[in-house]
């Protein structure tokens, strides 16, 4: 295990090299929204780089040149794909020739909440004995602080029959992919990294700094673990706190969007957060939970987080009440109603709609009698999802007034750039704003509930 060392030490330790090891092939497991820019970035400075996903159609269609993710170029992979320098593959066994294996992999939560490293440890099991001496070996999942060190380190060493810091090497860099923001990509965000030991610190700073202009060594994975976890529960908690405050302020006959802008004019001391329906993705609504489980081990309570999660997580709620609230209005009731939901994507203009708090909107008014449309021209059909299957195959609607004003109401939940707002005034009887989307059209006459 290594000693603890500061980052002043580390970064000496690096300045030491002489002839620093050459990383000639990449293996990236997992051709997600993490992995596939990750790829292409390590590709697209001349290291060769295998893609591998269980996922047969990703694999095939990465091979064919094409981009599975809407924010990702198609052009990029077919031109790496004609240089060589990019393939895909459903077998692990390809790790065998790799210089590096970094793992992109989802860590979702149970039923219960608790996390679920199955898809990490899994893995770690299929690659371990095709590792071969020498190789580093990157995580990269968001987990809790010991997984790298203790549990992914344990699966490696039995599968492979090596030793972590001796054999091969062992390290923890947390992803920090940004979808759908062009001015954040995997070359200019500064990485974290923490090593197993020294030696495997050493390796992995190495590695990054091929493709990334800011490689900061932290002291062990479990500090790099942590400070991902700290990243997602700072967002978390500061969301819920401006969702609190939308309500309150609410009751006072303030609006919540003119009072962040007042406050934003402060140049220090305050960074503005934004309301909305609740959470979504992969990380913010599911990741502090993963400190939550594990504070319990050492027998603390995270009381900070636990209500942040529940003031998040009521949000859903609070809309769909605003919904009633619009409709009785002119006395109508949800039941027997039609509401098109706008953005069902957890962001703007992505088409990545996991954890989306849409769905939970959605599965509301349909529980309480409405007729349920979308909107969203970043997902023209929805797929499975783990939670939410009873919308498989639900396409969406056409955007046009003949549509739009067909509906009682429609809940703005993801504002996308592309979507035109004058246009949803023009048409629509109702609007129900979660983004504040509409405050600069001009409403001729459409009602705008702001939620």
């Amino acid at each position: 295990m290594q000693s603890t060392t500061d980052i002043g030490k580390a970064d000496t330790q690096v300045k030491k090299f002489e002839m620093p090891p050459q990383f000639c092939e990449v293996a990236v497991v997992g051709m997600g929204y993490v992995g596939l820019p990750l790829a292409l970035r390590f590709a697209e400075v001349g290291v060769k780089v295998i893609g591998i996903d269980i996922d047969p159609n990703k694999v095939d269609g990465l091979n064919s040149g094409l981009s599975h993710i809407s924010h990702i170029d198609s052009g990029r992979i077919s031109n790496l794909r004609k240089k060589g320098l990019f393939c895909a593959s459903g077998e692990f066994s390809v790790v065998s020739d790799a210089d590096a294996v970094i793992m992109c992999l989802p860590t979702p939560l149970g039923r219960n909440r608790d996390p679920d490293i199955s898809y990490v440890l899994e893995t770690g099991k299929s690659i371990a004995p095709h590792l071969r001496e020498g190789c580093l070996v990157v995580l990269e999942s968001t987990t809790f602080p010991g997984t790298t060190d203790e549990l992914l380190r344990e699966v490696l060493e039995s599968g492979s029959k090596m030793s972590a810091g001796d054999d091969f090497h062992l390290a923890y860099s947390p992803e920090r992919e940004d979808p759908g923001n062009p001015a954040s990509c995997v070359g200019n965000v500064a990485k974290l990294v923490g090593g197993y030991t020294d030696a495997c610190l050493d390796k992995a700073i190495v590695l990054y700094r091929k493709a990334v202009s800011d490689v900061i060594p932290v002291s062990s994975c479990r500090v790099a673990e942590a400070a991902k976890l700290l990243e997602n529960i700072f967002r978390s908690v500061n969301i819920a706190l401006v969702n609190e405050l939308k309500i309150v302020y609410e009751a006072m006959g303030i609006d919540i969007w003119e009072v962040i802008d007042a406050a934003g004019t402060k140049p220090f001391g305050f960074m503005p957060f934004y309301p909305g329906p609740g959470l979504g993705g992969h990380c913010i609504p599911i990741d502090p939970f993963y400190l939550t489980w594990k504070a319990r081990e050492f027998g603390n309570s995270t009381r900070f987080i636990e209500l942040a999660g529940e003031i998040n997580t009521a949000m859903p709620n609070h809309v769909v009440r605003k919904v009633a609230e619009s409709l009785n209005e002119v006395h109508r009731s949800i039941k027997d109603s039609s509401v098109l939901v706008v953005g069902l994507a957890y962001k703007p203009n992505v088409d990545d709609e996991r954890e989306s708090p849409s769905y939970r909107i959605m599965d509301q008014l349909k529980a309480n009698g409405a007729r349920v449309s979308y909107y969203d021209p970043y997902i023209p059909v929805i797929g499975m999802t783990r939670e939410h299957a009873q919308w498989v195959g639900e396409k969406s609607v056409r955007w046009n007034e003949v549509v739009v004003s067909a509906f009682d109401v429609v809940v703005i939940a993801t504002a996308h750039d592309c979507i035109d707002y004058q246009e949803l005034a023009d048409w629509a009887q109702c609007v129900v704003d979660t983004r504040n989307a509409m405050a600069c059209v001009d409403l001729n006459g459409c009602r705008v509930i702001k939620a």
